[in-house]
């Protein structure tokens, strides 16, 4: 038995699910058969809609206001799935020389959009590049870690995909411009981030509040972190939780550790770990809360359906599974063209 909360937000979907007694765990199968084309419809019989609100006033809830979502006509955007316009792309990326002309346009655009919206992306890359990041690498990785091949190939723009020092030193920076995008009508990155982040927090915590057994919040996994922004929200938002941030990058989790050094102590120090998501080694049943956030959309589907069946076994019983990504189905999405989403959202596999 699982309960399901759903909510969209502008470009973005949040599925929540929450384990319901030790049977959970077997009832995953049955989900796996929905997973079969595109980010994940973790949908049981029983769903409830979650009401998004975006504050300006922290956590007080005062001053909030409704996020309206807006669908598309489509099912998706004409440059993705299955469509005569999506084969073309697919053909002009695999074309190599084209590529890489295309990917430079892209990263251009990107950059140049987040500096024309007071995101620093060149500032904050060169500050991590120029730091002593590198020194977290070694307590970071895993060397006896097998990579998926799928982890192994070109991904957003850059050769070497997450496996690379300037894709960990970008990340922060391309995860600000894209919340920025997504929330277009919002006045400042702060706001955008409220609604994004604020809304995505908030709903994890009533629903958490609404279906667990005992409504305290002991261990929280991010299953892949990146360089550990969602990660740090969770942490802030759950003081008392003892919060792990998981990914394979270990480049990604040596600029998170690095960043979570130079902040204020917490209570609760944040744990990272080099691991794959489909087989993360974690203890059963270890979970109170679980997250994976913007990682199915850039997964096959193989991958997924292991993820899903790893976090049901994480989870303790009466624990929160929440899943964020973005909506092939937002307006904001469908009408955003494919060179400012080539480099930030181009999928290995759609």
């Amino acid at each position: 038995m699982a309960f399901c909360a759903q909510s969209k937000l502008s470009n973005l979907n949040l599925w929540i699910k929450t384990s319901v007694g030790s049977s959970s765990s077997d009832n995953v199968g049955g989900h796996h058969d929905s997973l079969r084309r595109r980010a994940p419809k973790i949908r049981a019989k029983s769903r409830m809609m979650v009401k998004m609100t975006a504050s300006t006033s922290g956590s007080s809830g005062q001053g909030s206001s409704t996020v309206a979502f807006e669908e598309g006509q489509l099912e998706r955007p004409r440059w993705t799935g299955e469509t005569p316009l999506s084969r073309l792309v697919g053909a002009l990326i695999s074309f190599r020389p084209l590529f890489s002309i295309m990917k430079f346009g892209a990263r251009q655009v990107l950059i140049s959009t987040a500096e024309k919206t007071n995101i620093p992306w060149r500032e904050m890359t060169r500050q991590i590049l120029e730091s002593d990041v590198y020194k977290e690498m070694g307590s970071i990785e895993d060397p006896s870690l097998v990579y998926p091949d799928y982890y192994l190939n070109p991904f957003h723009a850059y050769d070497e995909g997450n496996l690379s020092w300037l894709a960990a030193a970008e990340a922060e920076a391309a995860t600000m411009s894209m919340m920025r995008r997504a929330i277009p009508y919002a006045s400042s990155l702060d706001e955008a981030n409220q609604v994004v982040r604020g809304n995505w927090l908030n709903a994890i915590e009533e629903h958490h509040q609404k279906y667990s057994e005992d409504n305290i919040v002991r261990q929280i996994l991010d299953i892949g972190c990146s360089v550990g922004v969602s990660t740090r929200c969770l942490a802030d938002k759950f003081p008392n939780a003892r919060v792990t941030g998981l990914d394979l990058s270990p480049y990604f989790l040596a600029v998170a550790q690095y960043k979570e050094k130079k902040s204020s102590p917490r209570m609760n120090p944040i744990c990272w770990v080099h691991a794959n998501g489909e087989s993360t080694g974690l203890p059963s049943k270890s979970s109170d809360i679980l997250s994976i956030a913007y990682v199915f959309h850039e997964c096959p589907e193989r991958a997924i359906k292991n993820m899903v069946r790893e976090a049901f076994r994480l989870l303790r019983p009466g624990g929160t599974f929440a899943i964020t990504d973005n909506s092939p189905k937002s307006k904001i999405l469908q009408a955003s063209s494919l060179l400012r989403f080539l480099f930030s959202a181009y999928s290995l596999c759609d």
